[in-house]
Order: C-alpha cells, then structure tokens, then sequence
C-alpha cells in the first residue's frame, strides 16, 4: 500500500509539473503576447510555427543560449540562490490543490492535508525571500529598491489575503481543500448560488459576503503575484525592471517562470475556493468512469485558463498604482473590509443556527 501511494504520489508530481505547469507556464506568455496583441490592435507572434504557437519554444532556447553572465559586484551565493527561491514556492504550494476528482481510484491530489489552506499560505510566503534576497544580492539600486518594494506589498497584502479565506472555513468546518470542493458539489459554488441545491435562503445571503471575500482574494493575489496593476517591484519605467535587472539567461527566465507559476497557483486557488474546483454541473466525478475523471481535469484547468486570462487582460487594461496608493488600499480598504466581512459571516451563521 505505502510503495503504491509513493509510486501514484511521483507520477502526479511528475505529471503535473512536466505536463501541466511548465507547457502552460509557457502558453501563458503566448497567451500573453497575443491577448496584449489584441487589445492594442497588433499581430503578436506570428512567424515560429503557425500562429507562432512554436514562439515558446524558440523563446526557452533562446534563454538557454544567452550568455549566463554574473556582475562582478554580486553577492554570488545568494544571486544564484534567488531565482531557485523565486520559483519553489508557487510550485510547491500546488501540491495541496485538487485538480480533479478520482482517475482510476487515486485522488487527483498530491497531498490531501487537513491544513490544506494553512500550507498553501506558509509556502507562498516564502516566495517574498526569492525577490528581496534578488534585490539585496544584486548589489545595485534599482533591484534593491525593487526588493523592498515587493517586501512591503507581500507583507500588506499577505494579511488581506489570509483574512478573505476565513469566511469559506467558518462555513466549512475544517481547513481541508478538498473539503471545500465537496461542500460547493452539495451546496453549489460560492459565488455562483444558482449552482447546485442552493433551495436555502440561507444560502444565497452567504453569497454576498462570499463575493466580497473572492473580491479582496482576487486583488489581494494580483498584489501578491506583483501583476499590474500591483507591478510596483518591477516597474520598468521607473526602476528599469526592478529586482531582476541584474540577472540573464536562465536565472532570469526562473524569475518569470515563477511569477507565471504564480499566477496559475493563484488561479488554482480562486477556482477551488469560490468556483467549484473540478466540478461542473451534470458531469459526475471520477467514481462513475476514468472517462469523467479524465472530464474533471479538464474543467479544473479550463476554469484556471479562464482566471489566467483575466489576469492577463487586467494588466493590458488598467494603469500602475502609485506605491501610496498601493500602500493605502491594502491597509486602509481590504484589511478592514476583508475583518469586518468574519464578523458579518459569522453573525449570519449564529443567526441561522438559532432559528
């Protein structure tokens, strides 16, 4: 039993990150050039393979064959260690998410633990060391002050990020991911009432403190993931790309790959928490056929696109922040708003339960 856990264990692990995150890690930056293509009416790539769906490819041996040059100046072990830290975080905080169903009897979850919730936070805040430690080894001033910038914002909005969640646990009873995905099959999704037996009036009262908490999550993982408008770290027009303007070739490319990683561990979490995860409605789950657990992936990564693309046509969409405003609406707006939201849910449960 223990050698069929571990050997199902190493091919989810292998499975997702050579199969899934990195093809989409690098579809994303298609997805990317075309979208911003699109809004500001130009063609994007289009020479490498038809529709330049082969540009991906070109662009990693292009990275792979730069010159891996190290400034003199540098402080080297940590210069090297940077872009790894960058990069662990967000793929590892996966590990804790599920991404479907049953396939063949086995979970489609890495590792289903009870603090599912309380490790993907722990982890994901180690992400902050990748960026100032970049910043601080670099040796030059536009990294440094991109390090201390980016240092700042995690921390704000790390806690608006924490509190939004609070809502859905209360509700729930326990920390488990999975368990959100089980209780949003019975009761429907949480910002989507009308999906699943939501026959309770009870049910659709929660819906609004449920749409404020996916509100402040969704900014709060803009803010966390430095996308624009919260791109204050990198800011290219003012710190001539921030904390990674020092770096080249692959170390470079591991800082985007992390922040692309990111970006879909942060879809990842919007789609399980507040839409319903691997489920759809009227497709059953993986016990009734291979063939739906197989439907189930499907979904839980066609939802996750579907949150990447937002994230995408934001950044090609609004303006920067400035840093005081940045500052401002994270501890002056979503902390209070993400506090004051616990005590209305949990006024709305007391209320409830003694009827």
């Amino acid at each position: 039993m223990d050698s069929f856990l571990i050997l199902t264990s190493l091919l989810k692990i292998v499975g997702i990150l050579f199969f899934v995150i990195l093809p989409m890690v690098s579809y994303t930056v298609y997805a990317e050039r075309r979208v911003s293509a699109l809004i500001q009416d130009r063609l994007g790539p289009n020479r490498v393979g038809p529709a330049g769906l082969l540009q991906p490819i070109a662009d990693m041996f292009k990275l792979l064959l730069k010159e891996d040059f190290t400034p003199r100046a540098v402080n080297t072990f940590y210069y090297w260690l940077a872009p790894c830290l960058a990069v662990m975080p967000a793929i590892i905080t996966l590990a804790v998410v599920p991404f479907g169903s049953t396939l063949f009897g086995v979970p489609m979850v890495i590792a289903d633990v009870n603090v599912g919730i309380l490790f993907v936070f722990a982890i994901a805040s180690l992400g902050v060391y990748g960026i100032v430690i970049a910043g601080w080894a670099s040796n030059s001033k536009y990294p440094f002050l991109g390090g201390i910038r980016s240092s700042a914002q995690m921390l704000s909005y790390e806690l608006s990020l924490g509190l939004a969640v609070i809502p859905i646990f209360m509700l729930i009873g326990n920390l488990r991911l999975t368990s959100v995905v089980q209780y949003q099959i019975g009761h429907g999704w949480f910002i989507a009432p009308f999906v699943g037996d939501w026959a309770n009036p009870f049910k659709w009262l929660i819906a609004v403190p449920m749409w404020i908490s996916f509100l402040v999550f969704m900014i709060a993982i803009f803010a966390e993931t430095n996308r624009l408008p919260f791109d204050l770290p990198e800011a290219e027009q003012e710190l001539a790309g921030g904390y990674n303007t020092e770096y080249s070739s692959m170390k470079f490319a591991l800082f985007f790959l992390g922040e692309y990683a990111a970006m879909i561990t942060g879809s990842a979490l919007l789609v399980t928490l507040f839409l319903g995860g691997w489920h759809f409605p009227g497709i059953p789950d993986g016990s009734h056929g291979w063939i739906f657990g197989l439907i189930n992936i499907v979904v839980f990564f066609a939802k996750v696109s579907a949150m990447l693309f937002f994230f995408i046509w934001v950044r090609w969409t609004l303006p920067r922040f400035r840093y005081d405003q940045l500052m401002r609406l994270g501890w002056l707006f979503f902390f209070e708003i993400a506090l004051v939201n616990i005590f209305v849910v949990a006024g709305m449960m007391a209320f409830h339960w003694s009827q």
